[in-house]
């Protein structure tokens, strides 16, 4: 069955707390399907990370731990206790063990898991694919994929024929098959799960051995038969030809499809999500404290040097600027952020969109506009190449951002279709190779700078765009190497701690320092050379 990214499943979203949504979001989410695999009672877990991927270097500093431990707990991605997750883990009596060794492994974010109570044992493994996305790849031996947007029913069996038939005739699923394994079942997706009537009798069948329920962990389902109205920026244009719609209308068009809801209903969906963010903003220019960082809440030097300009003059700029460090500092202090389109790369959009919307005085209605054409954006992106760090460095977070933002700012001012599409396109292709080399095991730096950098290249390119420079290259074109030059790039270079600034002498002294509890966040931690 063939998929296609949703504006709130995959590009903006999900609200969550930690460092990475890559790690934080969609572990946690992995870690709920593993509880309902065990049918809510979890005593035993061995965990298994290839010493050659991201989480074997990153799972603990990048809150994989954190998120996982708490989805076996049943928590949401965005649960207050979640910082206190090795306190509930221990109270709760489950026993974890955390085992880096090569698994064979193809991809840097996999998770290969062993669950036990005193029933039984059952084993998962899945990856995180971006951005809080997630595919479990295998159950007890048996290949599936499953993204967390179905209601899905594993009937496990001894032969499936006699069950297939049942199900299809009593209960219109969207799809229905038998995955062979070591202990081989039958899967049902769709929109609920199977009637308890229609399990009752199941379970009367001498086929069936037990039957295990595994609720959806993404906010827009899939459905049998999904469409949407388009796929790439080619087709869109395309679709467009007769229609005269401008970039954030095309979202609504796409966003209502792919997710069966009203437009009205996308509109108000997006409006609370930039509510969330302004709401983080706010909280950022508060100031913000947590122990385990590196940087302090710098954001309120910054406003209070812009507020008696010290600072080279730029209401707009400085502006971003400060609202992209306040959603970082959020970020880092484990509030309530969205990833948009990662937890990483939480800073950049927001901070120019509702920045330039701050200054510009534009209401809520525009800014909501404005991050619906920015999500468009970022559909193609997922559709097409990727927002893992793990797989194409910070292009793909940071890179992702200002191209999306930048198209989201030419909405803003009033531009047209093709004038959104060329400042994402330029946007992009000066995000290329950009590396993902975070800084004693925690997404704060480079990544602060980095989110400034992206929000602040989408200015630029969105007042290129808006005064028609040529971009040359189509945006689907830059997508593509976008994807090829992430292919290309060193895993010492994507999000493994491995390389880049990650293993300066500098770096490795604020870890050690991270480690001693000695780093003050109150000061800055630097060095005059």
């Amino acid at each position: 069955m063939k998929t296609y990214p949703s504006i709130f499943n995959d590009v903006i979203g999900p609200v969550m707390r930690g460092p990475s949504s890559s790690h934080c979001a969609a572990s946690l989410r992995i870690g709920r399907l593993c509880l309902d695999l065990m049918d809510g009672d979890i005593q035993e877990v061995y965990i298994e990370f290839d010493p050659n991927g991201s989480l074997a270097t990153t799972h603990k500093g990048q809150g994989s731990d954190m998120g996982l431990f708490g989805g076996f707990m049943g928590w949401e991605a965005d649960d207050e206790r979640l910082p206190n997750y090795l306190k509930a883990i221990d109270e709760a009596g489950i026993a974890i063990k955390i085992d880096i060794h090569p698994i064979g492994a193809t991809h840097p974010n996999t998770y290969k898991i062993t669950l036990k109570n005193a029933k039984e044992t059952r084993r998962l493994t899945a990856i995180s694919t971006g951005g809080g996305m997630i595919e479990v790849q295998e159950i007890d031996g048996a290949h599936v994929s499953m993204a967390g947007d179905y209601y899905q029913t594993l009937i496990y069996c001894t032969s499936p024929s006699a069950i297939i038939s049942q199900v299809e005739k009593s209960f219109a699923c969207d799809e229905i098959a038998y995955r062979d394994g070591d202990a081989g079942f039958v899967e049902v997706k769709s929109n609920r799960f199977i009637p308890k009537d229609l399990e009752v009798s199941l379970l009367e069948l001498k086929e069936v051995l037990f039957i295990k329920k595994l609720n959806p962990v993404l906010p827009v389902l899939a459905r049998k038969d999904l469409q949407v109205p388009f796929i790439t920026c080619n087709e869109m244009l395309d679709y467009n030809a007769d229609k005269n719609l401008e970039l954030w209308e095309l979202a609504l068009v796409y966003e209502s499809m792919r997710g069966h809801i009203s437009e009205a209903e996308v509109f108000e969906k997006m409006r609370s999500i930039v509510k969330i963010m302004q709401h983080a903003i706010a909280q950022g220019l508060k100031g913000t404290e947590y122990a385990d960082r590196i940087l302090g809440p710098q954001s309120l030097t910054f406003q209070e040097r812009m507020d008696g300009k010290k600072l080279v003059e730029g209401d707009v700029l400085n502006q971003v600027i400060l609202y992209t460090s306040a959603m970082m500092e959020v970020k880092s202090s484990m509030g309530v952020i969205v990833a948009a389109p990662t937890a990483g790369s939480c800073g950049a959009l927001p901070g120019a969109i509702l920045g330039i919307g701050k200054i510009l005085g534009l209401s809520e209605d525009e800014l909501v506009k404005g991050m619906l054409a920015a999500g468009m954006i970022g559909v193609f992106i997922a559709a097409h190449a990727t927002f893992a760090a793990e797989v194409g460095g910070c292009m793909a977070e940071c890179g992702s951002g200002s191209g999306m933002a930048a198209a989201g700012i030419v909405v803003l001012k009033g531009g047209s279709l093709r004038q959104s599409l060329s400042a994402a396109s330029m946007a992009l292709q000066s995000s290329l190779g950009m590396v993902c080399d975070m800084i004693a095991d925690r997404v704060e730096a480079p990544c602060l700078n980095r989110n400034v950098m992206a929000a602040t290249n989408a200015i630029s390119c969105a007042n290129m765009a808006l005064s028609d420079y040529d971009h040359l290259i189509p945006l689907d074109e830059v997508i593509e190497t976008m994807k090829r030059v992430g292919d290309a790039m060193p895993n010492t270079l994507c999000c493994t701690g491995l390389g880049g600034l990650a293993i300066t002498k500098t770096a490795k002294e604020i870890e050690a320092k991270l480690a001693n509890g000695e780093l003050n966040t109150n000061k800055t931690f630097f060095k005059v050379c």
